[in-house]
Order: C-alpha cells, then structure tokens, then sequence
C-alpha cells in the first residue's frame, strides 16, 4: 500500500511530485513528506521569515491531519534555512506545532532554493501504529 498525500487547503506542488507518500510496513504507518516551503494556498510568499515558518508548519499540519497523523507521530525534522538569522525564529514557530523532544532533528543553512523569495524549507518523516 502506497497513498499520495496532496490536501486541497495548501498549495499544490510545484512541479511533478507529490506533498507525502503515506505507506504500511511492518505494522505501522510511515508518512514521509516532501519538504514544505512558506507559499500560502494562493500561491503568495510572505517577505517575513516568521510568516513562512508559520505557512510551512501549517502546510505539514495539513498533510500530517490527511495522513490521520499529528505532530506528535513525527519521529524526524529535516529543516533548511537561508540565514543563521533564521535559526531562532524558525525554532520558535517549531515550538508552536511541536512538544517535547522525542523526535531527531537536523537544520541546515543553505545558498537558496528553486526560487529566491524562499527562506524556509522543512520535511518530516512520521510513524504510528497501524490500526489493526
């Protein structure tokens, strides 16, 4: 079993892939994202750091609720930043959507992404019991 996950209430993908691919192994659901940037359903990206932290948070929200998964079933944090600047901020939004500690992360400063008003990228692995 292999389930594309690609909720209406974000933007859609910007090229041919899809938000998640939500699988069954070994008794359990695996959810691996594709890493979400801050684009607003509409398409529009915020100038604010803060601001897209927030629409990539939402957006993983999102796809995790499609999934029948929450934050607390994210077992890995993968995130990429444009600016050390962006290191608190992003940690801070995290913290909104996000408790304790028992998850892997890694955050990376990177030159840029596919497009340069992008300042924020994150991508999450979750797993959960499967219902039997």
């Amino acid at each position: 079993m292999r389930r594309t996950i690609n909720p209406a209430a974000i933007a859609p993908p910007l090229a041919r892939y899809s938000h998640a691919v939500l699988t069954r192994i070994a008794g359990a659901e695996l959810l691996v994202t594709s890493g979400q940037l801050g684009v607003a359903p509409d398409g529009a990206v915020p100038a604010d750091p803060e601001a897209q932290c927030v629409l990539v948070f939402e957006s993983l929200a999102a796809i995790l609720r499609e999934a029948g998964m929450s934050f607390a079933d994210v077992i890995r944090f993968n995130g990429f930043v444009t600016d050390r600047a962006i290191f608190p901020v992003y940690g801070r939004v995290r913290a909104r959507y996000v408790e304790g500690e028992d998850f892997a992360s890694t955050l990376v400063v990177v030159s840029g992404f596919t497009r340069p008003e992008f300042m924020v990228e994150v991508e999450v692995t979750a797993l959960r019991l499967a219902p039997s």
